[in-house]
C-alpha cells in the first residue's frame, strides 16, 4: 500500500504538530512540499526556518484558493475547515484531500486499533497501549495523542501495533484508512462549533468502521442506541461492552464483580479483574473494558491486560488530584471539554463539590447538567466565554458566581469550601478563550492550587 511520492507536488494545510510531521514525512520520501498556514512568519518562529531548511515552500498569513493550482494532493490538519476556499478548490480539480491521518496509514503494515468516542478516548488509548506493553508487544501510540502517526513510521516495523486516538476532524479526512480493531466509546454532542450538526459530528465518528472487512472487529458501547446504530452498516465482527449486561446484544463485555468478562454463545469466560484498578469513577472503569476487550481480540493475555490496569494512574487533566488543603482536595479535569465528560466527572465523586466550569462553548446544553449539579454541586463558579450561558443554565439548581478568569475562581472556590470538600475543575468548554490548550489551562490550576498551599 505504501505510495511514491517522488515527483508529487503537496500541499500541506496547517503547520500546528500534525502538519510540521506531514512535512518532514513528504520531505524524506522525495515529494515537493507546498506549506500553508494562516498564521505569519513570525508566530510559526523556528517552525518555519525547520521547514525551509528540509526544502519546504511556505505560503503564509492567508489561504488563497490559488494554493490548489498545479498539485497532486493536499494534506490537512485536524481542525481545518472543511468549506475553505482552497480546499472547495481542490474538490472542484478532483485533487484528493487527506488528513495526516491517511497519509500514516498509507505506510503502516502492522496491526491497528482506533479509538474514538466523545470522553475518554486518550484513556482508553493509553490503556491499550500499556497493554500491549505489558504483553512484550512493539507498539506504538499515536494520533491525538502522542505523537501524529507520520512521526511514528520510521521506526516501525512490520510486528509493530499502533494504537490511534481518532478524533472526528481525524475521521472526517480519512478515505482508506482501516482499523483491525475500531473501538467506538460513548457517543453525545460535541464540537459543535466545527460541525454542522450532532448528525454531521456522529457520521464522522462512523468513518472509523467504514473500510473495516469481515475479519476486523468493532468494540462498541452497547448502553447507548446511538453507538449501536453508528456500528450496524460495518462489516466487521462486532463485540459490545457496557458496565451492565446487555441482554441481547451478543457476543458481548460486561462487568461481573470485579470481573470483566465475556458472554457468547452460552458461555462466560473471564478476561481480566478490575480489582486493582484504582482510578475514580464509572467512566474509567467502561473505558477500562473497552481496552480490555480490544487488547484480547490481538492476543494479549488477561495477566498482561490486569498488569497494565493495576499500575495505570489516570491521565494528567483527567480527573488528576493536585492537591490538598486543610481537608479538601482539588481535581484538575481540564480535558474535560464537552457537558458528557462534566457529567462523568461529577458522578465520580460522592462528596460534596465546589465546580469551575466555562470556556469556549463547543456545543450542547449545560441546562443538561441540572440533575447531577442539583444533586453533587454545592456552589458553581464560571468562567470564559459561556460563563452567562452557564449561569442561565444552571442557576436554578445551584448557586453559580461569575469570575473574570482561573485564579479569582479557584480562590473563591478555596474561601466557600469546609473539610471534605472537592474542588473540580471541569469546564465543558475548550480552552481557547483564555488559554493556548487545555493543557496549559491544567497546569495553570495546579499552578495556583500549590499556590493557596504555600500561602497557607
Amino acid at each position: 500500500m505504501r505510495e511514491d511520492y517522488r515527483n508529487r507536488r503537496v500541499l500541506v494545510i496547517g503547520l500546528g504538530r500534525s502538519g510540521l510531521a506531514a512535512c518532514a514525512f513528504l520531505s524524506s520520501q522525495g515529494a515537493t512540499i507546498v506549506a500553508n498556514d494562516r498564521r505569519r512568519r513570525e508566530e510559526l518562529d523556528s517552525a518555519a526556518v525547520a521547514l525551509e531548511k528540509i526544502g519546504v515552500q511556505l505560503v503564509l498569513g492567508a489561504q488563497p484558493p490559488e494554493l490548489a493550482t498545479h498539485v497532486d494532493l493536499v494534506v490537512t490538519s485536524p481542525g481545518i475547515p472543511l468549506d475553505l476556499a482552497v480546499l472547495v478548490e481542490a474538490r472542484r480539480q478532483s485533487i484528493p484531500i487527506w488528513g495526516e491521518l491517511e497519509l500514516g496509514f498509507r505506510e503502516v503494515s502492522g496491526p491497528i486499533v482506533a479509538v474514538t468516542g466523545t470522553k475518554g478516548k486518550s484513556t482508553t488509548a493509553t490503556l491499550l497501549h500499556a497493554m500491549f506493553v505489558a504483553a512484550g508487544r512493539d507498539v506504538r501510540l499515536a494520533g491525538n495523542i502522542g505523537a501524529p502517526l507520520t512521526a511514528e513510521l520510521a521506526s516501525a516495523t512490520d510486528a509493530t501495533v499502533f494504537v490511534i486516538e481518532a478524533s472526528s476532524f481525524q475521521l472526517a479526512t480519512i478515505d482508506n484508512f482501516r482499523a483491525d480493531v475500531a473501538v467506538l466509546l460513548d457517543v453525545s454532542p460535541d464540537h459543535l462549533d466545527w460541525h454542522p450538526s450532532f448528525l454531521d459530528y456522529v457520521k464522522a465518528k462512523a468513518r472509523i468502521f467504514e473500510n473495516q472487512r469481515e475479519d476486523d472487529w468493532a468494540v462498541v458501547f452497547g448502553g447507548n442506541p446511538v453507538t449501536v446504530d453508528m456500528a450496524r452498516k460495518a462489516k466487521s465482527k462486532k463485540l459490545y461492552f457496557d458496565l451492565d449486561c446487555l441482554g441481547d446484544l451478543y457476543p458481548h463485555v460486561h462487568k461481573e464483580g470485579p470481573w470483566i468478562v465475556r458472554h457468547e454463545n452460552g458461555e462466560t469466560t473471564a478476561l481480566a479483574s478490575l480489582e486493582e484498578f484504582t482510578v475514580p469513577g464509572a467512566h474509567n472503569r467502561s473505558n477500562a473494558m473497552a481496552a480490555s476487550a480490544a487488547a484480547s481480540l490481538l492476543g494479549v493475555s488477561g495477566e498482561a491486560i490486569e498488569d497494565a490496569l493495576e499500575q495505570f494512574e489516570g491521565l494528567a487533566h483527567a480527573l488528576e488530584k493536585v492537591g490538598e488543603l486543610g481537608g479538601v482536595s482539588f481535581y484538575n479535569d481540564s480535558k474535560a471539554t464537552n457537558i458528557q465528560a462534566v457529567r462523568a466527572a461529577l458522578e465520580s465523586f460522592d462528596r460534596p463539590i465546589v465546580l469551575i466550569l466555562g470556556g469556549r462553548f463547543k456545543g450542547g446544553d449545560f441546562r443538561d447538567l441540572r440533575d447531577v449539579v442539583s444533586r453533587r454541586v454545592k456552589l458553581a463558579f464560571a468562567i470564559g466565554e459561556s460563563r452567562e450561558l452557564v449561569k442561565d443554565a444552571l442557576d436554578e439548581v445551584t448557586t453559580v458566581k461569575l469570575c473574570q478568569d482561573l485564579e479569582s475562581a479557584v480562590r473563591d472556590a478555596h474561601r466557600q469550601t469546609e473539610q471534605g470538600d472537592v474542588v473540580l475543575l471541569s469546564p465543558a468548554g475548550s480552552s481557547f478563550d483564555m488559554f493556548v490548550d487545555y493543557r496549559e489551562r491544567g497546569e495553570r490550576f495546579r499552578q495556583i492550587v500549590h499556590q493557596l498551599q504555600a500561602e497557607s
